[in-house]
């Protein structure tokens, strides 16, 4: 990998970080659209989905208080049926294609839980959970973006965004692990290479954004934070729909 591409990789490497310690997510959504596009479908998913773990690992401590568990275990047990298959999907299928479901079935998805959430509409149960959960585990394995749907679970649920967000630190950490695992047995080529002090300065700067998240998260407010979610989330759909679209 070229120097300037490396060091492009490191400052969205910052800006997703800062975004996921705002707004609880959106790593995935902000970078991995930039990231295919720069190293190509299966190693910028891959990139992606290691940066996520890393991201929400060292955020987690910081918000362990405010992890509703329960809620976590529901949308976890799904995500990993989701993540296994959809690893699969992604090793066996062109990525142009993939990149174009998701991104359609992701901005329909939060289309919706919008147009829902005006009209007063709620939902509870188990199903919408685990439903949430399974396709977190699908698109994140696909495509790297697990975000959308549990963020329009989170609004059609009414989901406060603090325990939202505390909740989503080890739920992407579970669901990026066992992504990250099926692909090094799925197809282990597409591991970006990168040279020793690369994958150093990806944690230093992970780390970095996250001291800068939380900064500027003293300042924002829940509504704003869980708007700027949406709009992280409708971005990434409409990009990687964009991106399917003009790779085939």
């Amino acid at each position: 990998m070229e120097l300037s591409l490396i060091f492009v990789v490191l400052g969205m490497v910052v800006i997703g970080a800062i975004a996921q310690r705002v707004a609880g997510l959106g790593f995935a959504m902000l970078v991995s659209p930039f990231l295919v596009i720069m190293l190509g479908a299966h190693e910028g998913v891959f990139l992606v989905n290691i940066c996520g773990v890393l991201s929400s690992a060292i955020i987690m401590p910081r918000v362990w208080k405010d992890i509703d568990w329960s809620m976590f275990r529901w949308l976890c047990s799904f995500s990993i049926i989701g993540s296994v298959i959809g690893a699969l999907l992604a090793g066996a299928l062109p990525a142009a294609p993939l990149s174009i479901v998701v991104g359609a079935v992701v901005l329909a998805a939060l289309l919706l839980s919008l147009i829902l959430a005006r009209a007063n509409v709620t939902v509870s149960g188990q199903l919408p959970k685990s439903s949430a959960g399974f396709l977190s585990g699908l698109t994140n394995a696909m495509a790297g973006v697990g975000g959308p749907a549990v963020s329009a679970y989170a609004v059609l649920a009414r989901w406060p965004q603090r325990p939202f967000a505390a909740t989503l630190q080890p739920f992407f950490v579970v669901t990026g692990l066992i992504s990250i695992g099926m692909k090094f047995i799925t197809t282990p080529a597409a591991l970006p290479v990168m040279p020793l002090w690369a994958w150093i300065g990806v944690a230093v700067f992970i780390w970095v954004g996250v001291f800068i998240g939380e900064r500027v998260q003293r300042v924002v407010s829940d509504k704003h934070a869980r708007f700027f979610v949406l709009c992280i989330a409708f971005l990434g759909a409409i990009t990687a729909l964009i991106s399917g679209l003009r790779a085939l």
